[in-house]
């Protein structure tokens, strides 16, 4: 395996097929790294595969000033070599990136293992929450906060409706007005465009819940891939706020899920306030790494963002 010939491969060169066979084989398999959803999420990505397609790695691609350089896109977290390597293998991948960008800022997942590397790249640690649904509902509840409980018990008397397969124009127009972090117009259609695609691959619904007075105050798109199943981009209004809805929506999610061989990814969060909330489910903590090192000419490497 480590004489493998490792290579550089340009977005039009790679073999989809056969790099959607490696992804779906690999037991750190995630919807990010397959070509369909990278297609979706960003404008070019390149990769470095060994071997016939036994390891890869997307590389997202951006260039600015001449520089073409990595960066880890918008509804993306975390991508990195697949399926998980050997050290020594690793090794192999972080050397050629090394050598062929000065400047990479990215996400690898949670069973990329960071290692020592003699060009200073910089692994940081992420959290991110998972809740394993192969038990039933009662079992589930049961790990439930008393913070969590409480405000389900709240919600309940709201008289709120969960609605599973709420319209994507719905959803983007409730999105849009109830942002909390400001996207741009092109980021929007991104996000639009990879769940349109979901929904068409039959791999994504958008769950919603209304007040009693038929009014949207929360929404979620979930994404399956294989046993995975990502809380990929949520919203909610001040009123949903307000009735607890977002707690109400993934409750009922849980309970449709509950006893089936999945996993419940919560994509997060470093925000404490966040965390606690996917804390509250019962969902663990999971660890992935930023990868970033910067080597820039010196006139350009005082940039935190290029």
């Amino acid at each position: 395996m480590k004489n493998q010939p490792l290579r550089y491969i340009k977005h039009q060169n790679i073999d989809s097929k056969k790099w959607d066979s490696c992804i779906a084989n690999s037991q750190n398999r995630q919807v990010y790294a397959t070509s369909w959803h990278l297609d979706h999420a960003t404008e070019i990505w390149d990769a470095l595969v060994m071997g016939d397609y036994k390891f890869v790695m997307p590389l997202p691609i951006k260039s600015k000033w001449g520089i073409k350089y990595v960066f880890q896109p918008l509804f993306c977290q975390q991508l990195g070599i697949y399926p998980s390597p050997p050290e020594e293998i690793a090794k192999q991948f972080y050397l050629v990136l090394t050598q062929i960008f000065r400047y990479v800022d990215t996400q690898i997942n949670s069973q990329n293992t960071p290692i020592q590397h003699e060009n200073n790249i910089e692994f940081t640690p992420r959290q991110n929450y998972i809740l394993p649904m192969n038990m039933s509902y009662a079992g589930l509840f049961s790990a439930y906060s008393t913070n969590t409980k409480r405000n389900l018990k709240k919600a309940e008397k709201n008289s709120l409706n969960f609605v599973s397969g709420i319209s994507l124009e719905d959803y983007l127009e409730f999105k849009s007005e109830n942002l909390q972090v400001i996207l741009s117009k092109k980021e929007l259609e991104r996000l639009k465009s990879i769940i349109a695609f979901g929904q068409y691959k039959g791999t994504g619904k958008i769950y919603g819940v209304y007040t009693s007075g038929n009014e949207l105050c929360a929404a979620v798109y979930f994404c399956r891939y294989e046993n995975r199943v990502t809380y990929m981009n949520a919203a909610s209004d001040k009123r949903g706020k307000e009735l607890g809805a977002m707690a109400f929506l993934i409750d009922k999610f849980i309970q449709q899920n509950a006893g089936k061989n999945l996993v419940l990814d919560f994509e997060g969060s470093m925000i404490p306030g966040v965390a606690r909330f996917y804390k509250g489910f019962g969902a663990y903590p999971e660890t992935y790494f930023q990868l970033k090192y910067n080597r820039l000419p010196l006139p350009l490497r005082w940039l935190k963002r290029i």
